[in-house]
């Protein structure tokens, strides 16, 4: 493990497995979710998405988890996720509640999460990732993702109507049939 402080003074970890200096380095960059990973919210998928990238890169040997603090709810704070999962109890779904909020409905930026790459000595990643958005953000600072690797980890009752939206209004490249039931239900 490595341990980063950004500019902002907010520390961020690189859990690193092997070598990852040069090219197509396994990767995850993974955003905080306190709700998902440690009290086990069924809303996301965050705590298994995290699993799964952990596990993934031990099988292979080599990759790295960048862990990025100060992205809870895509970057709106944990309060705000808090108030967001109210304006979900209530009907909007997460892009709503985020906009009705005053957010946009991602506001994370991956800058940082390119300096650690980069610290590291990872000129390019096969990036675990299901969102669109967050490889152009990657490349849009520099780190150059030579493939996709699909990340799912399943849909169930909790987190459906959170997935479909992910999938229909934020573009997330989840093939839903092929998630149900995959690790998680």
């Amino acid at each position: 493990m490595v341990a980063y402080r950004d500019a902002e003074g907010t520390e961020h970890m690189a859990i690193v497995k092997g070598d990852v200096t040069g090219d197509d380095v396994l990767c995850r960059v993974h955003s905080e979710c306190l709700t998902g990973e440690v009290f086990g919210s069924r809303r996301c998928e965050c705590g298994p998405q995290l699993e799964r990238a952990l596990q993934r890169i031990e099988e292979s040997g080599r990759g790295v988890v960048v862990y990025l603090r100060g992205h809870e709810g895509r970057g709106i704070g944990l309060i705000n996720k808090i108030r967001a999962y109210a304006l979900q109890d209530e009907g909007a779904d997460t892009l709503e509640a985020n906009q009705l909020l005053g957010f946009q409905g991602d506001m994370r930026s991956y800058d940082v999460a390119a300096q650690i790459l980069a610290d590291l000595g990872v000129r390019s990643v096969a990036l675990m990732t299901n969102n669109p958005t967050k490889v152009e953000g990657l490349e849009d600072c520099g780190v150059r993702v030579m493939r996709r690797v699909e990340h799912h980890v399943g849909v169930h009752d909790d987190n459906r109507f959170y997935i479909e939206t992910k999938v229909a209004r934020m573009g997330h490249l989840i093939e839903l049939d092929e998630a149900r039931g995959n690790g998680v239900d």
